[in-house]
């Protein structure tokens, strides 16, 4: 297998206008006249037309799918608490007594959130084109990857198929650390390409800084340093010194340094402990094969099948691009499998190393020969494999990002929940201040305290330090908080009650027992085999002692 290195396109042509100046009493608009020519002349070159082509091509589809119906649903729990970190960064008031600056992970989005909100106001739309900013930054990032490694052909393939992917789509859509973290680790893997090509350790302490900031966007970042050590210790292209490996890690140390410090001088190191201590002994939320369930058909199993199809046929002659790639989606794949708790978005950072190994295996994979047709039978068959990927990955991310809901499941990080933002907001214009809500979970609590600015409990949470968030607060006596009357309303939501029909019988048996009364409910439309349905996602009762 061939491995081509990066090509740079040549220098612009430099027109040699002559703009007269002032100092000779020339007017200003013959210089004008000039500049306007020279962008012209350049718009007009076959090489310009042809790279603005390819740049529309793979932008319009990717940047058109992050912002289809963007702000059709509102936040799901996980967007809630970033977004409500942001917005309490920010100063807001109406943000600070429900979510705390410190909770579970670093707060490098989180700060980027704070200075748009500070210029713009807080708003979960602004928020969403944050994490769109980003993933179109990774569609970049592919790009350049695969025209590094493979050329410019593999570059633009690799980008149009991480812009479609549904995996990457559905994510870069939410206010989610995922995105932003895989756009950092794909620039620390492009300044790691750059090390192994030219030798030069700047690239390899840029690559250190780089993975050093996508720690601090999200911890489990960190995993990737397992991917750089193996390639380093599988391949002979690339040797560090002793010497190197020191300074590229104190350079990552150095840029995760701030998060830590922070927590130390706000009094909160102790926070950090308990989550760690907590994420530890949770118990599995998901069967060991969700990722082989759930992972695949999200990258698109067309692009799966080929990458497999591509190492099958040449694992003999594998080049150190491709050992890169893969030892680079070795730490993450890994742990997270081993690990109890497993998350829709947490491989998000294998899909930019499968999107240009699918991209080489269709452009560069060797063919048998095709002798009825030469070489263009060859081309019209990579074309036709790389049109049925592209189609593919865009007939199913269209299908994803539909605001429609028709059933009362939800997985965490696949989307906004129905009915939440409505129910936030009605809450925050009828709840009397001061009054007290019950929710089955916390993941329904943190979506009405953004929007309904009201302090929401969580049944589920569990009163053993050692087995809960420590940002959240138990209900050690749910009765005697509405006797007392300090729990006034009870939230019931079929997503939470799907998950734990304990802590949703709980809260009912609460209503009957208090008189609950309906006073308000949100829907949504089921297909059922009589025709559709109206059915309640999110009801709130008012309980009296």
């Amino acid at each position: 297998m061939t491995t081509h290195h990066g090509q740079s396109g040549p220098r612009a042509r430099r027109a040699g206008l002559g703009v007269p100046t002032l100092a000779t009493g020339s007017r200003e608009a013959p210089a004008t006249a000039g500049r306007v020519g020279m962008v012209l002349s350049i718009l007009r070159e076959p090489r310009t037309l042809r790279i603005a082509a390819v740049t529309l091509l793979v932008a319009s589809p990717a940047l058109f799918l992050r912002l289809w119906a963007l702000n059709a649903l509102g936040l799901n729990s996980d967007e809630a608490v970033y977004a409500g970190q942001g917005a309490s960064l920010a100063r807001d008031p109406a943000f600070l007594p429900y979510f705390p600056v410190f909770r579970a992970h670093p707060l490098l989005f989180q700060t980027l959130q704070s200075l748009e909100y500070r210029i713009f106001g807080v708003s979960p739309l602004g928020g969403r084109l944050l994490a769109v900013a980003f993933g179109m930054a990774t569609v970049w990032l592919t790009y350049a990857i695969g025209t590094r490694l493979y050329g410019r052909r593999v570059g633009v393939l690799a980008a149009l198929l991480i812009g479609l992917m549904p995996y990457t789509v559905v994510v870069d859509r939410q206010i989610l650390l995922d995105g932003p973290m895989t756009f950092f680790t794909g620039l620390a893997l492009y300044l790691l390409i750059r090390f192994v090509q030219t030798d030069r350790t700047t690239w390899l302490y840029g690559a250190a800084g780089a993975l050093g900031l996508a720690t601090l966007t999200k911890e489990t970042a960190i995993l990737l340093l397992a991917g750089a050590y193996a390639f380093f210790a599988l391949t002979r292209k690339a040797r560090v010194r002793p010497k190197q490996v020191l300074i590229a890690m104190a350079v990552y140390a150095l840029t995760v340094l701030p998060y830590p410090i922070s927590l130390m001088l706000a009094g909160r190191s102790s926070t950090g402990g308990s989550f760690l201590t907590w994420q530890l002994l949770r118990r599995a939320n998901h069967p060991w094969s969700f990722y082989a369930t759930t992972v695949p058909p999200a990258l698109g199993l067309g692009v799966v099948a080929v990458v497999v199809l591509g190492l099958l046929v040449v694992h003999r002659s594998l080049s150190w691009s491709e050992h890169l790639l893969l030892t680079w989606m070795l730490g993450p794949v890994l742990f997270f499998e081993i690990w109890a708790v497993k998350g829709f978005q947490y491989l998000l950072p294998v899909a930019v190393p499968m999107a240009v190994l699918a991209a080489m295996t269709v452009v560069s994979l060797p063919l048998p020969e095709l002798t009825w047709r030469g070489r263009a039978a060859d081309v019209w068959l990579r074309g036709a494999v790389a049109l049925a990927l592209v189609l593919s990955l865009a007939a199913t991310t269209w299908t994803r990002i539909q605001p429609a809901a028709t059933g009362s499941s939800f997985l965490a990080g696949t989307g906004g929940v129905p009915g939440g933002r409505e129910a936030g907001a009605w809450v925050a214009d009828n709840v009397p201040d001061g009054a007290g809500l019950l929710a089955i979970g916390p993941s329904m609590a943190n979506i009405i305290q953004f929007y309904g600015h009201r302090q929401v409990l969580g049944l589920s949470v569990s009163p053993n330090p050692l087995y809960r968030n420590p940002v959240y607060e138990a209900v050690d006596n749910p009765d005697l908080r509405i006797r007392r009357g300090e729990a006034n309303y009870l939230v019931w939501d079929s997503y939470s009650a799907s998950r734990s029909s304990f802590f949703s019988e709980s809260l009912l048996t609460y209503k009957d027992r208090y008189h609950g009364q309906i006073v308000h409910q949100e829907f949504v439309t089921v297909d059922t085999a009589d025709g559709p349905i109206r059915r309640p996602v999110i009801t709130i009762y008012e309980v009296r002692p």
